[in-house]
């Protein structure tokens, strides 16, 4: 069984060598610990060590899960990482301080709604489909510049970055730095880019986030 907080460790460990491998500064990186399906037992340890920044990936599992956590330990941050349904809006901008998934126009308009309504604002990432995979969500890249820039001066979305899922079964960093010509191409510095089997070679090409689960939490079931 995997012992979370000596994972965490490790993880800030190669971040480190990663970071510095690439003449950057670690404190740059923001780990999100992903923790979607896991529960306190794991999580709970993982705080305790100083963790702050966490990652769901959906919206009605956190709402569940994290009042209760943020009662008890003030300063916890929550990224949503996953797809989002237009009915699940409200909650989001409610609840996570970053929203990952920003994916298309009606999500968009959506999020600027709420965002109105509520007079709070996350930071906000569009996802990009650099793999153009018709199973996956995001905008594809030749998109991009023209998606940015009408959440910007259309919907007044305070964009701050880009973040992709590669295709499985192709080289990584391919789509790092694609995702990272795309960024600076509309004046973006966020990126949100990779995950435990990939987040050094991220560093490498430029990530500002790297969204690590499994190899702090251990295999989920």
């Amino acid at each position: 069984m995997t012992d979370p907080v000596a994972a965490l460790r490790e993880i800030h460990s190669r971040i480190d060598i990663a970071a510095k491998a690439a003449n950057r500064d670690p404190a740059s990186i923001t780990l999100v610990a992903v923790s979607k399906t896991y529960g306190e037992d794991l999580i709970l340890p993982v705080i305790e060590s100083g963790q702050r920044i966490f990652g769901e990936n959906r919206v009605q599992e956190a709402k569940t899960k994290w009042p209760p956590i943020q009662d008890r330990v003030p300063g916890l941050k929550l990224h949503l990482i996953g797809p989002m349904q237009s009915n699940k809006v409200k909650d989001a901008v409610e609840l996570f301080d970053a929203i990952h998934t920003v994916d298309r126009p009606k999500i968009a308009e959506a999020i600027a709604a709420e965002i109105k309504k509520l007079g709070r604002s996350p930071e906000l990432f569009v996802q990009v489909n650099t793999g153009e995979e018709p199973q996956k969500a995001g905008i594809p890249p030749q998109m991009t510049a023209a998606f940015v820039n009408v959440c910007r001066n259309k919907l007044e979305l305070p964009i701050t970055g880009l973040m992709c899922i590669p295709p499985i079964d192709e080289e990584a960093a391919l789509h790092f730095g694609l995702l990272a010509k795309l960024a600076a191409e509309s004046d973006l510095t966020g990126l949100s880019m990779g995950m435990s089997d990939d987040f050094e070679t991220a560093i490498a090409l430029g990530a500002t986030h790297i969204r690590v689960g499994s190899a702090i939490f251990g295999a989920r079931t």
